[in-house]
């Protein structure tokens, strides 16, 4: 009865409200989104929080620098490398972390980085970050974005080395390099 019970629990939605803030300064040059934090992620209070998503590995190789493994060394790493980072959506109705069940968004206010930080490229992490992006964040900020796959443990089929070819373009657009 105990596991069902949880089982039902973990299958229905429940209201998320974005817990932390972005993570920018002055000198950030791209702006990294995904949807909102996953379960493990507002545990850590963290971005990309979950043991097995690959983010900080495939970044960290992009950037030439070893895998940070703190909240405070992904913060410094992120920042030394001009990433700004945070997600598209300051709230909604959500089953675990599947992106696909996300219900009732209410979009962040980009602005709140853009008006502060030299970006120059905007990226989102899956193709629900980059649906909501376009959807409720362009129109208003008139910025387009740059969809990347997903690095979560759910989006098996992407392997390590084909999301690195995908993610290399942050490091060129940190460095001010790359097209558009």
């Amino acid at each position: 009865m105990g596991r069902e019970k949880a089982e039902k629990r973990k299958n229905k939605a429940e209201r998320v409200v974005h817990e932390f803030g972005p993570l920018f300064d002055k000198d950030s040059r791209i702006l990294v989104l995904g949807t909102i934090p996953s379960p493990k992620s507002r545990e850590q209070g963290f971005y990309y929080g979950h043991p097995r998503n690959r983010f900080w590995k495939v970044v960290s190789g992009v950037f030439g620098e070893e895998e940070p493994l703190t909240a405070e060394a992904r913060k410094a790493f992120a920042l030394r490398n001009h990433m700004a980072l945070w997600d598209v959506l300051a709230s909604c109705l959500i089953q675990g972390a599947e992106d696909g069940s996300i219900r009732d968004p209410v979009a962040n206010d980009m602005d709140v980085i853009l008006k502060h930080a030299d970006i120059q490229a905007v990226f989102t992490t899956g193709a629900k970050a980059a649906a909501l992006y376009r959807k409720y964040c362009e129109p208003v900020c008139r910025r387009p974005c740059i969809a990347l796959p997903s690095t979560s443990p759910a989006n098996c089929r992407m392997t390590e080395e084909r999301l690195s070819e995908c993610y290399r373009i942050l490091a060129e657009k940190a460095a001010g390099r790359g097209a558009g």
